[in-house]
């Protein structure tokens, strides 16, 4: 049986710190592939994640709507990573990517002899591609092709509809693939560039 958000947060303000547990387990994937999107360093990203959750531990009396604990932590792991990024400056070249389970085109590209190199580099053109997306955009598609979240999970944790969830990622998809093949087409002929894509 599936217990709402706002369940586990009334647990939580009368000190039971076994259902703040159950809430960290069930955002943990969302709130570091957010954390990671925004400082590009594995270690850095656990940092803010970490920090994230025990800022919205010690703020979950504020919480005006414990039914939208999900859309509440990630307004606080974008406002933890900006802070972390403000201390530390730029965002940095990532130094490993996120766990690696299919790639945005959808290409099933195995780790196998000979194909890391180019694995790596196609991570790279994606995460270069989505940067370009217009911002809206770009959460979704990294909950749900770089972290393979459900649409409810991404649902959950945005505070976006289904239908807007679905629209988005439809979007952001076809747009994807044009700018993947454009810069395959510009990589074959010598030269590549990135343009933010437009809505």
């Amino acid at each position: 049986m599936h217990i709402e958000d706002s369940q586990y947060v009334a647990r939580c303000l009368t000190g039971d710190t076994d259902a703040y547990a159950v809430l960290v387990k069930r955002y943990e994937r969302s709130v570091y592939a957010t954390a990671f999107y925004y400082v590009g360093r594995y270690g850095s990203a656990e940092d803010v994640a970490q920090d994230a959750f025990l800022a919205a531990y010690r703020n979950l009396p504020r919480l005006d709507d414990p039914a939208k604990f999900g859309p509440w932590l990630k307004e606080i792991t974008c406002r933890t990573a900006s802070n972390w990024l403000r201390r530390h400056g730029k965002k940095f070249k990532n130094e490993t990517p996120l766990p690696y389970k299919r790639t945005v085109s959808m290409e099933d590209v195995r780790d196998v002899p000979g194909k890391a190199l180019e694995r790596e580099e196609r991570m790279r053109q994606i995460e270069l591609a989505i940067d370009s997306l217009p911002e809206r955009y770009r959460l979704p598609i990294v909950l749900r092709y770089l972290q393979e979240l459900s649409y409810k999970e991404i649902v959950d944790y945005t505070g976006l509809g289904h239908d807007e969830v679905r629209g988005i990622l439809e979007r952001a998809t076809r747009q994807l693939r044009q700018l993947l093949t454009e810069t395959r087409d510009n990589l074959n002929d010598g030269e590549a560039s990135w343009t933010d894509a437009q809505q």
